[in-house]
């Protein structure tokens, strides 16, 4: 009910004045009834009707709530028999359809750029301050039901982008939960979720894996956008440390270990090497032009949380997304996991996630890094996860750390989305 009261929603000015216009109108009903009570003999029990054994501000005040009783539940099954009709499936509230029309729409240009469960964390979180919300992600994902359907259908993988359409989508909305839905038995149904499966099927219907996305994001009326970093089939591949063989005696001519390839966005994690660098294949990929273009005109960008080497760093080695983040004039912000990810960041600190990235890219790509500082000793963790801890001054970077308190109070290892949100966008009143 307080969201009512939000300057700037344009329906208080025409909710006054019909209450003024109705109060116009029971001044004109009053002056006959007036005139007919003065000039024509009533019966005496319109003594009692009218109250006139009460003063006449006891009256007022008791005439004036009922009247204004009726009118407020009046105004609220009407709003709702009139919704009921004209939203469907929807069951988004009006206040926040007015919001998102009025309010969220002049909120700031924000650019969020990963994939996987972080990314969608960020957006959950962002979707309550506004709606101008660009969300960049990665077609490099090759497993699970995405990897299937990749393989099977030839589509780009849907999987990140089935959350972050669920992510900005109203928070009760029943097709956002369908979305989310996983098949737990079936012959080829097994392992799909309902949204990777709807968007496979649109991509087919309009022709178009962009087309796909834009209608999909329609069905769920979500808060934003959301578009692929590039439109072409790419294969994230690594270069693992093979730590077996560094135990090894040295080779007779004192070769160093030669380190393992790995092709795959799902086969890096599982070899449990450290990951020495990644790359795209075709190394070229041409970049998403509505992706550039929101690049250029943000408010904010923000890289992460998410997978470092899965999840952010596909995007960033698109060679337009890179050269469009060196020319973006919106600050350039990381958000650092707030733990480490068993086979992918092993022993990392904050430092060592920064380097990775510009080592990748190069320095002067990040401005500002958000690390976590609300660090509580008595959770226990999964095995294999060591919580990131803040450092004021980075080793290798130019970077500014920002820390605050940005961790889930019930999951210490991961991000509360609220929090984020709220910590990413106060940078923009500084």
């Amino acid at each position: 009910m307080l969201r009512w009261f939000i300057p700037g929603l344009r329906v208080k000015r025409w909710l006054l004045l019909m209450i003024i216009g109705m109060a116009f109108i029971g001044l004109g009903i009053g002056y006959v009834q007036v005139q007919i009570y003065r000039q024509a003999e009533v019966p005496e029990i319109f003594y009692y009707l009218t109250l006139q054994f009460l003063e006449r501000w006891v009256r007022a005040v008791i005439v004036g709530g009922v009247g204004l009783a009726a009118f407020g539940y009046g105004f609220y099954r009407f709003n709702r028999s009139i919704m009921e009709t004209v939203r469907g499936a929807d069951s988004q509230p009006l206040i926040d359809k007015l919001w998102d029309q009025r309010i969220g729409a002049r909120g700031p240009r924000v650019v969020a750029i990963g994939g996987g469960h972080g990314l969608s964390a960020l957006l959950r979180g962002l979707k309550q301050h506004t709606s101008n919300i660009t969300a960049i992600v990665t077609v490099a994902d090759d497993g699970g039901s995405s990897g299937r359907l990749r393989r099977e259908l030839g589509v780009l993988p849907p999987g990140d982008f089935r959350m972050c359409i669920a992510a900005l989508a109203s928070d009760d909305s029943l097709v956002a939960q369908l979305f989310q839905y996983r098949f737990g038995s079936g012959e080829g149904l097994s392992g799909h979720s309902f949204g990777n499966l709807f968007i496979a099927a649109m991509a087919e219907l309009t022709g178009s894996f962009e087309k796909a996305l834009l209608e999909s994001s329609k069905v769920l009326v979500i808060k934003g956008r959301i578009v692929p970093s590039t439109l072409k089939d790419v294969t994230l591949c690594a270069e693992l440390r093979d730590i077996r063989a560094e135990e090894m005696p040295v080779s007779a001519n004192g070769d160093a270990p030669a380190p393992l390839p790995v092709r795959g966005e799902s086969s890096i994690g599982k070899a449990g090497y450290p990951i020495e660098r990644v790359w795209l294949e075709p190394g070229d990929p041409p970049a998403y032009p509505e992706a550039v273009r929101a690049i250029l005109d943000a408010d904010l960008i923000i890289m992460g949380p998410g997978s470092l080497f899965t999840s952010v760093m596909p995007n960033l080695l698109v060679p337009g997304i890179a050269q469009a983040l060196k020319q973006a004039k919106a600050p350039r912000v990381y958000v650092a996991n707030v733990a480490t990810e068993r086979g992918e960041t092993d022993g990392f600190s904050l430092s060592d996630h920064v380097a990775a990235i510009e080592r990748h890219i190069g320095r002067g790509l990040i401005d500002i890094v958000i690390a976590n500082n609300h660090i509580d000793p008595d959770f226990h963790v999964p095995q294999g996860v060591d919580i990131i801890h803040p450092e004021l001054v980075l080793h290798t970077s130019s970077a500014r750390v920002v820390q605050a308190d940005v961790a889930d109070d019930e999951f210490p290892w991961r991000h509360d989305p609220a929090k984020l949100a709220a910590t990413v966008l106060k940078l923009l009143e500084h």
